[in-house]
């Protein structure tokens, strides 16, 4: 049996790395669409309801208009916008997430993908906040330097001109009005009475990330320690193949001590670091803004909802 797939978007950042990942696989029908008619509805509501999976790979608001053209209850959706993160209808998709997760995506028709910052954040606190070392009521401190691929084609485009190159060489924050598009769902899926404080950054480098979170020790258990942590990282995420919990940061860093944010490029591995000392804890998870925090995520997804083998096509 082929499974018919449907990339709404396919020529967007992400829908073209889905569109390249599924490409290959025998398993798979991909229907396609011409550039000149993706804004006909029409042929798109076809191809829609052909489908026995849909990626949405659309800005919100037309994630959310192209939902009213699928009339077949038959037919899965991946939305890889945030139109539906924090819509108690959908399922989130982080299969790691929880115990249950996993069997909760399979049996679900609507599934929409993490943001890449939020799937670094949540998957360094959920463990923690499930193990009463950090509580729900605790204000958190989080930030991302990302490669520039996350922007789309718009953002790559101004990278790549050898013009801006002086505007660009160098890490540049930005949502600095504090309300980043990630922050409902961060708050939302951890159940935090108060959005973290998330400051995110841009990187003169295409692709790749680092998701920094920050604890105070004296905000924490008096018997909690950074290998305490560690081991419930490790329990928490054991047998799932895409997480690896880094221990005494062996081989970690380069020979200058320096983090490469590029090291799980064209991955769907996400890596799971800690740093301390008397006073403070960082734990920093890195992984592939288009792997991991997008792209390889929806792929995941997309094997578990089909009941194909979760790792099909992914690398680790």
């Amino acid at each position: 049996m082929k499974y018919k797939i449907f990339v709404d978007g396919q020529f967007g950042t992400t829908g073209l790395k889905i569109h390249e990942m599924l490409s290959r696989r025998d398993e798979l029908e991909i229907l396609k669409i011409a550039e000149k008619e993706k804004k006909r509805p029409e042929i798109k509501q076809e191809l829609l309801n052909q489908a026995d999976m849909v990626f949405l790979c659309l800005p919100d608001t037309a994630s959310r208009e192209t939902m009213q053209y699928i009339t077949d209850h038959g037919t899965k959706v991946i939305d890889a916008s945030t139109a539906h993160r924090t819509n108690r209808e959908w399922t989130y998709g982080i299969p790691e997430l929880n115990p249950l997760q996993k069997e909760k995506i399979k049996n679900s028709t609507r599934v929409c993908v993490p943001g890449c910052h939020a799937t670094g954040f949540i998957m360094a606190m959920n463990p923690l906040i499930e193990n009463s070392i950090v509580s729900k009521e605790q204000k958190l401190i989080c930030h991302s330097i990302t490669g520039y691929s996350g922007g789309g084609r718009g953002m790559i485009d101004v990278y790549e001109d050898p013009e801006n190159f002086d505007k660009v060489n160098s890490q540049r924050p930005y949502a600095l009005n504090l309300d980043h598009k990630h922050l409902p769902e961060m708050q939302y899926i951890l159940g935090l009475e108060t959005p973290p404080l998330f400051t995110p950054s841009v990187g003169n480098f295409k692709q790749g990330m680092l998701v920094m979170s920050y604890l105070v020790k004296d905000q924490l258990p008096s018997d909690v320690s950074g290998q305490k942590v560690v081991e419930v990282y490790k329990g928490y995420y054991k047998n799932n193949t895409f997480v690896k919990i880094i221990e005494n940061n062996a081989g970690y860093l380069d020979d200058d001590a320096l983090l490469d944010a590029k090291a799980c490029n064209n991955t769907n591995r996400i890596e799971i670091s800690l740093y301390e000392n008397r006073d403070y804890l960082v734990i920093i998870s890195r992984l592939d803004n288009l792997g991991k925090g997008a792209s390889g995520a929806a792929v995941q997804n997309m094997n578990i909802m089909l009941g194909l083998d979760e790792n099909l096509g992914l690398k680790i």
